[in-house]
């Protein structure tokens, strides 16, 4: 089997995806780039990569695509790790600062500002890195790791995967692992049993993880309890509706 050139997403909520790659010993002839989720798309864009964790909202500008594997980063109530944290309450929000490093984030908090809180604010976009700074602007979106560790700064806090749930019924999937070409039938059986290992295996996770872990009381709950894996068909019919609006 040739190499298979895998890019993933740095976060929490993708390290059991990196830990069943890395430790399944399953799929053992691959290269493993890890990067924020725009960059992911970049990189499956560039042909740097056969197999990337895109963020769903590039997907209309990647061309073909075919999905890999049962497997995804969503989200069927509060995913934490991706907000519109405010300084003042919805009605009142006139700007809102927009994270560099996911689109994704970017177009559902544009897309339920227009068709949910009908609010009409100017969206400004921060450079990369800027977002954790940012503490006294009047609303950001921030997504990853950094939202355990500004949150607190914002008295108002929304969910934006519950505020979909909220106005759809339905989960909401961030991203999915998606190729440009169709690959080798052996290589995709064996990256999705790899991954499929360490999303059942969330504790040794976390053990092997314990020096990166961000700073976040229970890092092995929101695994389990705050992000779904699995690619099923109401998070499918979630993903449609998105990529729906985005048109």
């Amino acid at each position: 089997m040739e190499l298979l050139r895998i890019s993933a997403v740095s976060y929490l909520n993708t390290f059991p995806f990196v830990y069943g790659l890395k430790e399944s010993g399953v799929l053992t002839n691959f290269s493993l780039s890890l990067d924020v989720p725009s960059l992911c798309a970049e990189q499956l864009k560039m042909g740097n990569v056969d197999l990337a964790l895109v963020p769903v909202a590039a997907l209309p500008e990647i061309g073909s695509y075919h999905f890999v594997s049962d497997y995804c980063i969503g989200a069927v109530g509060e995913v934490k790790t991706v907000l519109l944290l405010s300084k003042v309450p919805m009605d009142q929000i006139t700007r809102i600062c927009l994270d560099f490093d996911s689109r994704t984030s970017v177009e559902l908090v544009k897309v339920l500002a227009r068709h949910y809180w009908h609010i009409d604010p100017v969206w400004e976009k921060l450079k990369p890195g800027q977002a954790e700074s940012q503490h006294d602007v009047e609303a950001l979106v921030a997504i990853g790791d950094k939202t355990f560790r500004i949150r607190d700064d914002f008295p108002y806090v929304y969910d934006l995967a519950s505020e979909w749930l909220r106005f759809t019924s339905l989960p909401f999937v961030f991203a999915a692992w998606i190729s440009r070409k169709e690959l080798d039938h052996e290589a995709v059986d064996l990256f999705t049993r790899a991954i499929a290992y360490g999303v059942t295996h969330k504790r040794e996770c976390i053990n092997y993880f314990r020096d990166k872990l961000p700073p976040y009381e229970n890092c092995l709950a929101y695994l389990e309890d705050n992000i779904s894996f699995e690619f099923d068909a109401r998070k499918k019919e979630g993903l449609s509706l998105f990529l729906s609006y985005l048109k």
